[in-house]
């Protein structure tokens, strides 16, 4: 007797060819939805939520793209994550590790269609990957001793990597900013201490970099615009309870006078907490929350400049920059770190005013102002120069680099098809399979720059045949260019972790045989 079904109603399940036709088609829509993306001529997309608002967003970056999509398909969830982890691990790739994984997958339906084991494909697979890595790790290019190489090589990858941007119109001005902003960090790859502020108004070529903290706040009342040799004391504690706020509670009294003599309080209390702050010695107060009239005249008869709500980021980071702590209890003034910088003033940026903190105490922070014609263009701006920035301070500590264009894709196809000729059965099948997957990237980059991709991927194959060639595609020129005299460089930790992040998910997909779809579980009537 065989079993109708075996699951609830609702519940679906797929098998064997079925399931497999189902997550190879899911990869490959989302590699071809990104594909365009790709490169310095790549396209860009615009989103729009259907939700309140209808916000837009105007985007090339494949992680911002993927992350704003509502898949149904699994295996299209395995491509968005891996581009989600290349997005945060190394800030850039986050397009090709999608365009290669869907490459691969489409190279190995073929495969399994022509009766060839998924696990004989994945072996292949396995064995071309580590090759293509090897033949990477020969010719990379390392310049960690000599500091002025190592700046220029910085400055190409962050060209390189701005070029596909909105930025590449200014991507010399950008490449500098970023260079400048990451130099600073001193190694570290904590980002945080890099601001990016965003100003409406003027052009992209307006942006610039600060030395210092900026603060978007304004100045309270009556208080000094100016503070020179600034003891800075960071807070997150409440400073309006000079009104009576007793919620719930019940006070009796017998007359007005009684009133008066509870506010009479609470203002006491307050005043006492503001001499505790002002006994610290400083003469600047930045408050996470709010500071209501009365502590800030007090504030602004004792001379010390107070800034009220300055939200959480700010604060935390004005901390970090300024070497002082976030205090919340005011009793022992000696257990409290305070920050200090040699001048505070207000500036002027565009219609704005920002407060300015200038000679901070950890040198390595600064703060990038970008300006551009709308929100839209600002917030893409920003992406892009953060993910310039991630590439940066991850090749800062990996100074080991790479030419671009499609060069590593090549060089990586050479070697593997080599290895293809030397195994014997099945496997070899695969790993050719897996350099043309390669091949893909450099073909893309072509498509998308409206060149002959066919006629190009074969005269840059012909280059790389001659031996050690550095050849990729120029698309400015429509041409195979010389990579090195282009000064197009990658960085490697960014191709490393695009090929084994790439050739991981096809292998997780490549697994699945069956797909099951649980109904929700259903709510049961109390009544």
């Amino acid at each position: 007797m065989a079993i109708d079904s075996l699951f609830k109603d609702e519940a679906t399940e797929e098998k064997g060819e079925r399931a497999r036709m189902a997550s190879f088609i899911g990869a490959m829509a989302i590699a071809d939805l990104v594909k365009t993306t790709l490169g310095p001529k790549g396209m860009d997309k615009i989103l729009q939520s259907t939700g309140r608002g209808h916000s837009v967003t105007v985007t090339n970056d494949g992680a911002t793209i993927l992350k704003s999509l509502h898949i149904d398909n699994p295996a299209a969830k395995v491509l968005v994550d891996i581009s989600k982890v290349q997005d945060d691990e190394v800030g850039d790739g986050t397009t090709s590790v999608v365009v290669l994984a869907g490459e691969l997958l489409r190279e190995a339906e073929k495969l399994v269609n022509s009766k060839i084991h998924p696990m004989t494909i994945i072996a292949g697979y396995r064995m071309a990957a580590e090759t293509a890595r090897n033949a990477l790790l020969e010719r990379v290019m390392d310049n960690k001793q000599d500091s002025e190489k190592f700046k220029e090589d910085l400055l190409k990858i962050a060209t390189t990597t701005l070029s596909s941007k909105i930025l590449s119109q200014d991507k010399e001005h950008f490449a500098k900013l970023a260079v400048d902003a990451v130099m600073r960090l001193k190694g570290s790859t904590n980002l945080e201490s890099i601001q990016i502020i965003k100003k409406p108004g003027g052009s992209l070529k307006d942006s610039f970099l600060d030395e210092g903290f900026i603060l978007d706040k304004k100045i309270g009342v009556g208080q000094p615009k100016r503070i020179e040799n600034a003891n800075i004391l960071v807070a997150n504690t409440a400073m309006d309870t000079d009104k009576v706020k007793i919620y719930g509670a019940r006070v009796r009294v017998d007359s007005m006078a009684k009133v008066a003599e509870i506010e009479g309080a609470e203002k006491e209390k307050m005043r006492e907490k503001v001499q505790k702050i002002i006994n610290h010695g400083i003469n600047c107060f930045v408050n996470r929350q709010l500071i209501y009239n009365f502590p800030e005249e007090l504030f602004a008869d004792a001379g010390v400049l107070a800034i009220e709500h300055a939200d959480f980021d700010g604060i935390e980071r004005l901390a970090l920059v300024t070497g002082g702590e976030i205090a919340s209890t005011f009793d022992n003034p000696e257990s409290v770190k305070l920050g200090h910088c040699k001048l505070i003033e207000e500036i002027m940026i565009g219609e704005d005013k920002l407060i300015h903190f200038s000679g901070v105490e950890m040198g390595q922070a600064c703060t990038i102002v970008l300006r551009g014609a709308s929100p839209h263009m600002l917030d893409e701006a920003e992406r892009s120069l953060h993910d310039a920035l991630c590439v940066l301070s991850q090749t800062v500590n990996d100074s080991r680099v790479l030419l671009g264009g499609g060069w590593p894709e090549m060089v990586m196809a050479k070697a593997v098809d080599e290895l293809a000729r030397r195994t014997p059965g099945k496997r070899s099948h695969a790993i050719e399979a897996f350099s043309r997957a390669l091949v893909a990237i450099p073909t893309t980059i072509s498509d998308n720059a409206g060149l002959d991709s066919a006629e190009m991927v074969a005269q840059l194959r012909a280059e790389h045949q001659k031996g050690e060639s550095s050849a990729g595609i120029d698309v400015i020129s429509g041409s195979v260019g010389n990579m090195a005299e282009l000064g197009i460089s990658e960085s490697f930790k960014v191709k490393q972790a695009v090929l084994l992040s790439a050739t991981e998910a096809a292998e997780m997909i490549l697994r699945v045989d069956e797909i099951i779809t649980c109904a929700p579980r259903k709510r049961e009537d109390r009544m």
